[in-house]
């Protein structure tokens, strides 16, 4: 059973036996556009913390790399990680504002919810820049876990799992980058990789992801669709 909070404004829920039944969203990359946030400070949090600044031609070459090459290829020592990750999120929430949802998030989660899906967020950021950042969309998340480390999204994506009552195979999450599909794999649960985010596809694709989504609508579309054809062969 997921335990999922409707709000007042929330749409009623359809009554589906969902091949998925809780959806765990990324949110830089996959509901937020914060790739061009993120160019536009990363050097001078390089220049702070004393890591290989990022010049516009390693752009693409970074997309194709795992976390590890990323944090190799940039001089980024383990120790570090915490307060970077401290930083950023300190910084990101003075810029909230400049920082939109990708076209299409709303009327995407709206439809997952109406349908009956539970939704959840894992982020490395702050719970309390993620809420921000969604504003009213908020509401239509049953669970928030935030703040994961680099390597920490495994642990937390468990904790929400056993917090919705569910088996993982009833799990999906989706991300952007392949330290994501890593993630999924290793607490046992899907994992959908969306293409407008940073990582590149074909980063993406050699991982192997369960689904991999081309629009944000695909997102909803793909899923509901699962859920009919799941009730059909059911009913």
């Amino acid at each position: 059973m997921c335990f999922c909070y409707m709000s007042p404004a929330s749409p009623p829920l359809m009554q589906y036996s969902l091949p998925y039944s809780l959806v765990i969203f990324d949110l830089d990359g996959t509901l937020a556009d914060s790739f061009p946030w993120f160019r536009r400070h990363v050097n001078a949090v390089a220049d702070r913390f004393a890591f290989r600044r990022v010049a516009d031609e390693d752009v693409e070459s970074l997309r194709h790399a795992d976390s590890r090459e990323i944090l190799a290829r940039l001089e980024v020592p383990l120790w570090k990680l915490p307060a970077i990750a401290r930083h950023m999120r300190r910084l990101k929430g003075l810029h909230i504002a400049d920082i939109p949802l990708f076209d299409g998030t709303e009327a995407m989660l709206r439809r997952l919810r109406g349908a009956g899906f539970c939704l959840a967020l894992v982020s490395s950021d702050s719970e309390a820049n993620a809420r921000r950042q969604l504003g009213e969309l908020a509401l239509l998340f049953a669970h928030f876990d935030c703040g994961a480390s680099v390597f920490g999204k495994a642990r937390k994506f468990r904790r929400v799992v056993k917090q919705a009552g569910l088996a993982p195979e009833a799990v999906i999450a989706i991300g952007d980058e392949v330290r994501d599909i890593e993630a999924a794999r290793a607490a046992g649960i899907a994992c959908g990789a969306v293409r407008w985010g940073f990582a590149s596809s074909e980063a993406l694709r050699a991982r192997a992801p369960d689904l991999i989504f081309e629009r944000m609508e695909d997102i909803a579309r793909e899923l509901v669709v699962r859920s009919a054809r799941r009730n059909a062969t059911t009913a």
